[in-house]
């Protein structure tokens, strides 16, 4: 069972920024995929930001530019680096993980942009 833990939530306000970290139970090398996604009251869950299975990175088109998406494999550790945000970043940020067709998610970490 694959396990994800999200930290670095929290209040900011707008232009500020923030780090959130997902640190895996196991190596980064055994997910063919892994990011972010969010999601804000009432609406569905979305794309922030994920590195692919080929490495490439990809971001929603409403953060690029202003999220960065980034691991480090020797602590199982995916960051979302967040500036400039936006009261409409407001949500909560899941840290998703792929492996042989199975979809892990953490419990999830509450950002609020206030304006």
């Amino acid at each position: 069972q694959v396990q994800l833990v999200e930290s670095g939530g929290g209040l900011v306000q707008a232009g500020g920024s923030l780090t959130l970290s997902c640190v895996a139970s196991r190596s980064l090398f055994s997910f063919n995929g892994m990011g972010w996604y969010r999601q804000a009251p009432g609406k569905v869950r979305d794309l922030v930001a994920t590195f692919t299975s080929v490495g490439s990175a990809n971001y929603g088109h409403s953060v690029m530019g202003r999220f960065t998406i980034s691991r480090d494999y020797a602590n199982n550790t995916v960051y979302l680096q967040m500036n400039s945000l936006k009261s409409e970043d407001t949500g909560v940020y899941y840290c998703n993980a792929r492996s042989a067709g199975n979809d892990y998610w953490g419990q999830g970490t509450q950002v609020t942009v206030s304006s």
